[in-house]
């Protein structure tokens, strides 16, 4: 009996390709061909969690109370461990009770926000280039992508004076990252300031994505949005425990600020999920209390691969900026490619898994980026396979 065609709605018709999904396929074909592939496409660390963190999971998972339903907001411990680390980190103080919610990632707390504030045909701010899902979220709440140009002749930063007046009056609101995935830029506080008077003057959301914070270089350490004065008035800050602490798949991550925004997209969880698994929470709340020192040897490390990437890159007559923070490097690509066919001819002639910029959006256009998730070792060994193909 053949199968009944069943119509998606179109909500999803309209969603563009997830565009790591499409990378992990390309790369699977490669691989069954036998290629050696170097994958530098996804943000995935390739370093065990930390095994305090692990200890903790495995003590939590014995005890039964743990195997209830979770609370929707997360556990009471929790939100106060996030609330401490804010204050140590940032010297940022919050309520746990109202200005803390846990998530599941914070790429689910991104996914449903527009649901929480955006109606049909109003206007989300996405920057461009950016992770794909500011735009997909803002698709699926009905909402309209304005598209925020990142560009290097303004540091990576969007120019927010060049958004029009008719655009502002109908955004409701605002995607921010640093530092940033693609582009591995950082934000100065001018730059934060400025974006809390356009958010004030303006009655748009700032929903900051930070989930890059504590991946910097050369002791540059980023700030918090909510650093600002007025931030914790017009906006929220997302972040994970994912990259921090090498626990993507743990799924386990928080939103803090404004309260009547945490607040709302508390209300979306309240109906479409039932919390994060609480041996997690007490996993979460060792990372970010107990000790950090494996923290600052990611951070070593991935400095170490950064210097090795970058060097090998630029000796391959490539030309990238050194980033400051997060395991990226954004390259120019070479003259007579695309992103798409630098993109293919990395795999197809070196074996280099890598993720063309313009799939993070249009304005990343003549742009690839490499992620740092893999040893020193098979990056100098990336570098000079793109040496020899770029010179053949």
């Amino acid at each position: 009996m053949t199968a009944q065609p069943f119509e998606l709605a179109r909500r999803l018709k309209g969603l563009p390709p997830y565009l790591f999904a499409k990378l992990d396929e390309l790369k699977r074909a490669e691989m069954a061909k036998g290629v050696d592939v170097i994958a530098l496409g996804v943000g995935d660390p390739d370093e065990p969690t930390p095994k305090n963190i692990l200890e903790a999971m495995h003590q939590a998972v014995d005890r039964p109370v743990n195997h209830q339903y979770p609370s929707y907001e997360g556990m009471p411990r929790f939100r106060e461990a996030v609330a401490r680390w804010y204050r140590t980190r940032f010297g940022v103080t919050l309520d746990p009770a109202g200005e803390v919610l846990s998530l599941i990632g914070s790429k689910e707390g991104i996914g449903h926000i527009p649901l929480a504030f955006v109606n049909p045909g109003e206007v989300v701010l996405v920057p461009d280039p950016g992770y794909p899902v500011y735009e997909i979220s803002t698709l699926l709440a009905g909402g309209e992508p304005h598209y925020m140009p990142l560009t290097r002749e303004n540091d990576f930063l969007p120019d927010l004076q060049a958004i029009s007046q008719e655009v502002r009056e109908r955004s409701r609101l605002m995607f921010l990252n640093y530092p940033n995935n693609p582009t591995a830029a950082t934000a100065p506080r001018e730059f934060f300031e400025a974006a809390v008077r356009f958010a004030r003057d303006n009655g748009i959301i700032v929903c900051h994505d930070a989930a890059y914070t504590e991946m910097y270089f050369d002791g540059k350490r980023p700030r918090s949005f909510l650093e600002v004065d007025g931030a914790r008035e017009v906006g929220v800050e997302f972040h994970s425990l994912s990259k921090t602490y090498n626990m993507t798949g743990w799924r386990v991550g928080f939103v803090v600020g404004a309260a009547p925004v945490v607040q709302g997209l508390g209300k979306i969880k309240t109906n479409v999920d039932s919390g994060i698994f609480q041996a997690i929470q007490e996993a979460g709340i060792e990372a970010m209390t107990g000790d950090q020192s494996a923290v600052a040897r990611m951070r070593t490390l991935y400095q170490e691969r950064r210097d090795t990437l970058v060097a090998g890159l630029r000796a391959a007559g490539l030309h990238c900026d050194s980033p400051e923070a997060t395991f990226y490097v954004w390259v120019d690509v070479p003259e007579g490619y695309t992103s798409a066919s630098f993109s293919e001819f990395l795999l197809t002639r070196a074996g280099i898994a890598a993720t063309p910029g313009n799939g993070f959006g249009q304005a990343g256009e003549g742009y690839i980026r490499f992620a740092l998730t893999v040893p020193r070792q098979r990056l100098a060994e990336a570098a000079e396979r793109i040496r020899k193909a770029l010179s053949r």
